[in-house]
């Protein structure tokens, strides 16, 4: 079975996008009898949910997990629920919403269908810190995680889906000492912590 992992570009102004990093390197790896599709996302209202779509669409995973960055979490945050709503800065192709939804005549929002208790369970027993968030925002991130859930109920897949936010890496720490950031290394154990337990 596969799983369909996504990260995204870097964006507003960042260097480098942990989650792009961490994609693109668990690419094609097998965790616990799944096979990892890697596939990196557009920071673009108008061009993600198409995107995303056509990659489940192709590769008919059993699983979707997208990732997303949470500067300033200092810890794995899989997200409960995501709402019918798009707001926040500007993309990095310039479309900027405040408010609108993201499909008409949808439901208000959809839970992840995740075993996200299970993910930090067993984050937390690998020293790695973790909890459930209840709002993955507005932004991008939350939208992925809403078209994802809506094209699966809409189209009655049996597919489970849901979204991670996770901290920055030390690349973005940098320049910004107030900034929580773990290494890369870690990142990339959580996410496979995470992985096998679909």
């Amino acid at each position: 079975m596969n799983i369909l992992l996504t990260g995204f570009e870097a964006f507003l102004g960042m260097t480098s996008n942990p989650t792009e990093v961490i994609v693109r390197s668990l690419d094609g790896e097998t965790i616990n009898g799944n096979k990892i599709i890697g596939k990196v996302l557009p920071v673009d209202f108008k061009k993600t949910s198409s995107v995303i779509i056509e990659h489940i669409d192709e590769y008919q995973p059993s699983a979707v997990i997208s990732l997303g960055l949470a500067a300033g979490r200092n810890r794995i945050t899989p997200e409960r629920i995501a709402i019918n709503c798009m707001d926040g800065e500007a993309d990095n192709a310039g479309n900027q919403y405040d408010g609108q939804k993201i499909f008409e005549d949808a439901p208000d929002a959809y839970f992840s269908t995740l075993p996200i208790k299970d993910m930090v369970a067993k984050l937390q027993e690998h020293n790695l810190p973790a909890k459930i968030s209840n709002s993955a925002g507005t932004y991008l991130c939350n939208q992925t995680m809403y078209t994802v859930r809506h094209h699966i109920e809409t189209n009655k897949l049996d597919m489970i889906s849901g979204f991670v936010h996770i901290p920055a890496h030390h690349e973005l720490a940098l320049n910004n000492p107030k900034l929580p950031s773990w290494s890369v290394k870690d990142l990339e154990e959580a996410v496979r912590v995470i992985a096998g337990e679909i």
